[in-house]
């Protein structure tokens, strides 16, 4: 390794070749990011300004919006100007900042959607004790112990990758700098942190897919057993907040999980945008078209602004 060159700075993978490719690449990176803020945006600021809507349901709802904003907005805003400026280079310090966050912020969206279901399952199966349960103090609680274990989470796994050396190839062929691409350039011996990128994904994202879909299996046989509790509007309600974890369950783990020597880029690239684009572009639509309070607190909002504006 002495004769070896370090790496300085990495090269993300550019957009497709000609201005047209290029063109379509960055119209739909920025569609995507400006249409999943402006929708984050809106339930943000919906779930604030009206007060029928401070519930603990709309706090954990107010909070994965704000994550959203962050998660995507760690990824989709380079990749747009890589795009159209042609310069794919980020710095090692850069490349670990964006590593950290992306880690970060996939983490907590994790985890909060685990508590969402939570509080799905205490307000449907446990009306009478809710309020107790789902308490103020609690909420808090559950939201800081998230994001410390999402800085917890984050650090070691970006400490542990950016410890090694990378001195081959500083191509990482991703639109940003992921874990497992990271992985494949080091010249180290990277056993140690695939182990923990096995564990840990399997313990915490294994771990919170059960507790979901334990929590919704008891919603579903609570409603069925009780038809007066709208078992059609359990389901509604249920079944696309399960489409989203699986979709993002699944693209992470394959990811993380799928041995490098069956790795190929444009594969890599789709399934790395599920887990970081397609979520918090999808959220605001679940948890709000398929919401009535929230579709008329909406109007009221917008209606205030247009009559505000006149």
């Amino acid at each position: 390794m002495t004769n070896s060159t370090m790496v300085t700075e990495f090269l993300l993978l550019g957009s497709p070749d000609g201005w047209n490719m290029r063109v379509l690449y960055f119209m739909v990176f920025l569609l995507t990011y400006l249409s999943t803020l402006l929708g984050n945006l809106l339930i943000v600021t919906v779930t604030t300004v009206n007060q029928n809507l401070h519930t603990p349901m709309y706090f954990f709802l107010r909070n994965l919006s704000t994550l959203d904003m962050c998660y995507i907005s760690t990824t989709v805003p380079s990749a747009c100007v890589n795009s159209i400026t042609g310069n794919r280079a980020i710095s090692v310090a850069g490349c670990a900042t964006q590593n950290f966050l992306v880690i970060f912020c996939a983490c907590v969206e994790m985890l909060f959607l685990t508590i969402m279901a939570w509080d799905c399952y205490a307000a449907i199966c446990q009306p009478l004790q809710y309020p107790i349960i789902m308490n103020s103090q609690f909420c808090v609680s559950m939201t800081l112990a998230s994001l410390l274990s999402g800085l917890v989470y984050a650090g070691v796994h970006t400490g542990n990758t950016f410890r090694l050396f990378f001195c081959q190839s500083n191509e990482v062929h991703q639109f940003f700098c992921d874990l497992p691409s990271l992985l494949r350039l080091s010249c180290s011996d990277t056993t140690s942190n695939m182990i923990l990128v096995l564990v840990s994904v399997v313990f915490v994202g294994g771990g919170c897919f059960i507790f979901i879909v334990t929590s919704y299996v008891r919603i579903f046989s609570t409603v069925l057993r009780f038809p007066n509790r709208a078992p059609s509007k359990a389901f509604s309600t249920c079944t696309p907040h399960i489409l989203v974890v699986s979709i993002f369950l699944s693209s992470g783990a394959g990811v993380y999980l799928r041995p490098s020597a069956t790795s190929g880029t444009l594969q890599d690239m789709l399934l790395s945008a599920c887990y970081t684009m397609v979520p918090p572009f999808l959220n605001p639509i679940i948890y709000s078209l398929r919401n009535k309070q929230v579709k008329d607190a909406v109007r009221r909002v917008i209606g205030r602004e247009m009559f505000s504006g006149k």
